[in-house]
């Protein structure tokens, strides 16, 4: 981007931050209100920071899992400098686009608060990365790369006309993998030419540097000499004599390692790319929603929940995985804890990664791996694999079957994360661990394996076991998206949905038993079984489904396909499969019934149970509950079953499940309820009410007119209303309702235009004017019936007006409107379309007139009836007591004990009144 096209993008967001026309606000909100913008959804996770005017906050984007930083900036406390300040960032931070820049997103507008969504960094920032070294010194080749992206960043910011002003260790951030971003563009100051120039504050510079008295020793021993010249040269008190950027990243020991430093820079932001929004046609909508997540576990004789408090705020947990001995957490800031769940304190081999064998009891992070960012972790037997960012992937626990890959070199017990070389050059996708094999997915779409390879698990063609990694031939034609690992078995997911396994197929746990056909009926002779096989074999059972998620277990299988549906095949001993029995099933089971229609989103299965969670946030558990495996005691809950055959659903309240985990006896799982949801907008002229719900976010747009208690500087840059749920939920109908027929869903403008406009003659039996007759309309809805015939009057008399635009000349008061002359849609033509479904309004009134009195001729009808009924009954029990046969106070067979009296007031009521 060229300066020129620099300063117009600038000057075109100055525009739009401080306030542009009315008609580029309202031709904003017309797009967004023709369902252009874009909604994004945001979780707050914890407060970083405070500062003088307001504070820095972490959310969690869910559109994509990524961590974003809102610079809250309270525009209330600032001075008329200060806010100027506060929109030259946005503007500047808006045209910049650098792998070593903090990248702007957007921003919003919250009643009296400016949200500045920027790209988060995880490692800190520079000055707090000096300190925790301790006087221990960097390494060069740590030197040269932080000062190759310094000095990159630098460069492009003054290619791009700007100047900084306040470069220091405080505003250079950094992420856990070492990526710098520059940051903090408040004082920044934007130039017009190559010749402006800009005022520095001089408490901003180093004084000894700038007097010249500064003295430093640079150890020799740890430091080239091409380096600590340089470093000299940076330091001279004169300017002149001081490199440029430019120059710096054309010295020697950058330049020869260039375009390796380059790339490296390049595949580190991958992972941390974000969509840029800064345009200023650009309207998105940001949804904040506050959630509670935690995170639950039971099994292996815990008949209940246990939760987990320390997995809050910013160590809230993204992800969770079980093994037989172990649980594994990586929370939404990418760290990794890990922790025993083994009874009685029983020694560990490595598997929590703490670098010793204590069984640690609470939830622990792995200080062995400070600094990484993972974003998946994998639960073995008794060993553990993790991929990070930039996927590379980790591993430790027990090697006896060599599922550490690296060849028995730390022994068979490896206590501390290993990296496993072999994937440094095969970037990872996904990773799965099995009781003793693990299988990878490269991001080239390779498949590895190694471990144990009985039964052919690893789909190597044999039965040998192997201590690194090997690669799996996959059938030509397909492209595998997931691998997914049982315990003695692997499945391969494909990108068509279609599923191929290899491995252990005991009870059709791999749905790789082949039907038979012929004249045999029984259904025990319908299928071939197949004990196990070594090759990748198509899952034929399953052929006929899409399968998106598949999770095996130790002796079944579960799997949801495209539309939500509910699979299982394998093992039915304890009612696992969830069909109503314990009978043997050969084929696989689809579960229609059980869950009512619903949408099943995540299922994981154990040894003999599985638990499933819905899409409307439901938990279901069915199958062995022996050992707290179903998260509840047998005699409760599940009555006298000890292994429900059928889906039962358990936690009493609604929760959305992110993630689920089971293994052996043991189930993980993190839940999330919905607290409050508001609504903000974002460079428009909109006011958007969210009606926080339990699973989803409705907003209602209204039109914001002056005089509103809303701000003009939210009008500006959008606004937020927060309501109570229930109270929202009352008012909407009464909110549509107004917004169909009433004068809210008529602009401002245009009833202004109306209002000034001439009066059109009216017939002189016309008593009131249209206005009048239309607005009555409006509240017809709950007219009593008498009012209802007026209504139908003035309707008849609206109709022989004849009160219909034919074209925008007509209306003498509109004319002055050229938009109108030129063709397009004016005033006068929409309010054609106001009068038009005022006029649909009007006949479905006298439909309704209609019906309203034949029922009350009906109704008189009946009254007829009931009340000559009444009389002819009277005469009867009159005649009765004249006679003597029965006292008058005697009572009938089912009457109350009052019906004389009811019966002996005859004639109190007129013919034709309602009962």
């Amino acid at each position: 981007m060229s300066l020129a096209d620099d300063e117009r993008h600038f000057d075109s967001l100055n525009s739009d931050v401080f306030g542009g026309s009315v008609v580029s606000e309202r031709s904003t909100a017309s797009s967004a209100y023709n369902g252009e913008e874009e909604k994004l959804h945001y979780i707050p996770i914890r407060v970083l920071g405070r500062g003088a005017f307001g504070e820095a906050t972490l959310y969690r984007r869910t559109e994509d899992n990524s961590l974003v930083v809102w610079k809250e900036v309270e525009l209330k406390s600032l001075s008329e400098k200060e806010s100027r300040d506060v929109m030259n960032e946005i503007s500047i931070l808006s045209i910049l686009e650098h792998n070593n820049i903090i990248a702007y997103l957007n921003h919003f507008v919250d009643k009296n608060t400016l949200l500045i969504e920027l790209e988060y960094c995880n490692g800190g920032n520079l000055y707090d990365k000096i300190n925790r070294q301790e006087g221990k010194l960097f390494s060069e080749e740590v030197v040269i790369w932080y000062l190759y992206q310094i000095a990159s960043a630098v460069s492009y910011i003054h290619k791009a006309g700007i100047l900084h002003r306040d470069i220091k260790t405080q505003n250079i951030f950094l992420t856990k993998t070492d990526l710098i971003k520059l940051g903090d563009y408040g004082l920044a100051k934007k130039l017009h030419s190559e010749f402006s120039m800009a005022e520095t504050n001089p408490l901003n510079l180093c004084v000894k540097i700038v007097q010249g008295n500064w003295t430093m020793e640079v150890n020799s021993d740890v430091y080239s000499s091409e380096l600590i010249k340089l470093v000299y040269e940076c330091l001279d008190p004169d300017p002149a004599k001081r490199p440029t950027t430019n120059q710096i990243l054309d010295q020697p020991l950058v330049s020869c390692c260039r375009q390796q430093l380059e790339e490296r820079v390049a595949l580190l932001n991958l992972a941390m790319k974000k969509p840029k929004l800064s345009t200023v046609t650009d309207t998105s909508v940001a949804v904040v929603t506050t959630r509670s997540r935690e995170v639950y576990f039971w099994g292996g004789g815990k008949f209940t929940p246990q939760k987990m408090d320390m997995f809050k705020g910013g160590s809230s947990a993204q992800h969770v995985c079980a093994g037989e001995s172990h649980f594994a957490v990586v929370t939404v800031e990418k760290e990794l804890y890990t922790w025993a769940n083994v009874q009685g304190g029983a020694k560990m081999v490595g598997q929590l990664g703490q670098g010793d064998q204590a069984s640690y009891r609470q939830p622990k992070k792995v200080d062995k791996l400070q600094g990484k960012a993972f974003r998946q972790v994998a639960c073995g037997a008794d060993f553990t694999a993790c991929v990070t960012d930039e996927d590379q992937m980790y591993m430790f626990g027990s090697d006896y079957y060599g599922c550490i890959g690296v060849e028995g070199e730390f022994g068979n017990e490896v206590l501390k994360p290993v990296l496993l070389e072999f994937f440094e050059e095969r970037p990872v996708r996904q990773v799965s661990c099995g009781d003793h094999h693990v299988a990878v997915l490269t991001q080239s779409g390779d498949i590895y394996s190694w471990g144990c390879g009985e039964y052919g698990r690893l789909g190597l063609e044999c039965e040998d076991d192997f201590s690194s990694p090997m690669q799996v031939e996959i059938p030509q034609g397909a492209t595998i998206s997931s691998v997914s690992c049982a315990s003695d078995g692997t499945f391969f997911l494909t990108e068509t949905g279609k599923v191929l396994a290899c491995g252990n197929n005991e009870f059709n746990k791999l749905g790789l038993n082949q039907g038979i056909s012929g004249l045999k009926k029984h259904h025990e002779q319908d299928y071939q079984g197949i004990p196990y096989i070594t090759t990748l074999t198509l899952v034929k059972q399953l052929a006929r489904f899409t399968i998106q998620v598949i999770a095996p277990g130790k002796s079944h299988t579960a799997a949801i396909d495209d539309h939500g549906r509910l699979i299982t095949f394998g093992c039915n001993k304890y009612g696992q499969l969830g069909v109503k029995d314990f009978k043997k099933h050969q084929g696989v089971q689809l579960l229609v019934g059980p869950f009512g229609g619903k949408k099943v989103t995540k299922v994981s299965c154990g040894d003999g149970f599985t638990i499933a969670a819905t899409l409307d946030n439901h938990i279901f558990a069915w199958g062995n509950a022996g050992n707290g495996r179903l998260g509840m005691p047998a005699d409760k809950g599940f009555g006298s079953e000890v292994c429900p055959a059928m889906p039962r659903p358990i936690f009493g309240s609604l929760h959305h499940v992110p993630d689920l985990s089971c293994r052996g006896w043991h189930t993980i799982i993190i839940m999330e309820k919905v607290l409050t949801s508001k609504t903000i907008r974002s460079n428009s002229s909109g006011l958007s009410v969210g009606l926080g719900q339990e699973a989803s976010t409705s907003t209602v747009d209204l039109d914001i007119e002056p005089g509103s208690e809303t701000d003009g500087r939210d009008r500006g840059l959008g606004g937020t209303l927060e309501d109570n749920t229930e109270q929202c939920l009352m008012k909407t109908p009464a909110m549509s309702l107004t917004s169909q027929t009433g004068d809210s869903s008529c602009p401002l403008w245009l009833r202004n235009e109306l209002e000034n406009a001439e009066v059109i003659p009216m017939p002189e039996d016309s008593e009131g004017s249209v206005p009048d007759q239309l607005s009555s309309i409006s509240e017809s809805v709950t007219l009593p019936y008498e009012e209802l015939k007026e209504l139908t009057a003035a309707a008849h008399l609206s109709n022989f007006t004849g009160l219909m635009f034919t074209g925008c000349d007509e209306v003498k008061g509109l004319e002055e409107a050229d938009v109108c002359k030129k063709g397009q849609t004016g005033a006068c033509c929409n309010a054609s379309d106001e009068v038009m479904q005022l006029r649909e309004t009007v006949a479905n009134q006298d439909l309704r007139i209609l019906r309203l009195e034949s029922q009350v001729n009906e109704q008189q009808n009946e009254n007829e009836r009931l009340w000559a009924a009444i009389g002819r009954s009277a005469q009867r029990e009159a005649r009765c007591d004249n006679n003597g046969n029965q006292p008058s106070d005697a009572r009938m067979p089912g009457d109350g004990g009052e019906r004389g009296a009811a019966l002996a007031i005859q004639g109190a009521r007129p013919s034709g009144a309602s009962v």
